[in-house]
């Protein structure tokens, strides 16, 4: 037992001499501000891009334009048609020929209506091709698709105020 002690000295000894050799090498990260954190939390400024001139589609919005021209143009005399005949089939009884006409009408109506609704959602395809390419907006498409979004807004209400005024089937 007596011998353990001096073995248990010396290995310790030896334990210490050995960890007195080593070094620690690794370089550690500092606890300053890093570059990054000197930029502060305000948003970075956004530079717009300005749409360059696109004459091809230029050429487009003038065709969409005259098209949504004469939806808008045909709805509107074809909507005080269908008011008219929809004031005679006030009285009349649902099935009748005057009912049957102020629903043709209103039919027609609908047919108007699901064009201008294409022609949004054409104008609308224009301008997602022209986000997937990473292009700017163009300001003159936008224009269109507002002004086409509100003859659609416009219409709804008309044939649901003339659909209301007819007896119901």
């Amino acid at each position: 037992m007596k011998l353990a002690a001096p073995l248990r000295s010396l290995s310790l000894f030896a334990l210490l001499a050995a960890s007195a050799c080593s070094k620690d090498t690794t370089a550690y990260p500092s606890l300053g501000l890093r570059p990054v954190e000197k930029l502060g939390f305000a948003e970075p400024e956004v530079k717009t891009a300005v749409a360059a001139p696109d004459p091809a589609l230029d050429a487009d919005i003038r065709t969409i334009s005259g098209k949504l021209d004469a939806i808008a143009t045909g709805f509107t005399r074809d909507a005080a048609k269908a008011e008219t005949l929809a004031r005679t089939a006030r009285g009349a009884a649902v099935g009748s020929d005057a009912w049957l006409a102020a629903q043709t009408a209103l039919a027609g109506l609908d047919d108007w209506r699901a064009q201008s609704s294409a022609l949004v959602t054409d104008i609308e395809q224009r301008a997602t091709d022209r986000a997937a390419k990473l292009q700017p907006d163009y300001p003159t498409l936008a224009a269109i698709r507002d002004k086409a979004q509100a003859e659609n807004d416009r219409q709804g209400p008309t044939i649901t105020r003339i659909q209301a005024s007819l007896p119901a089937a």
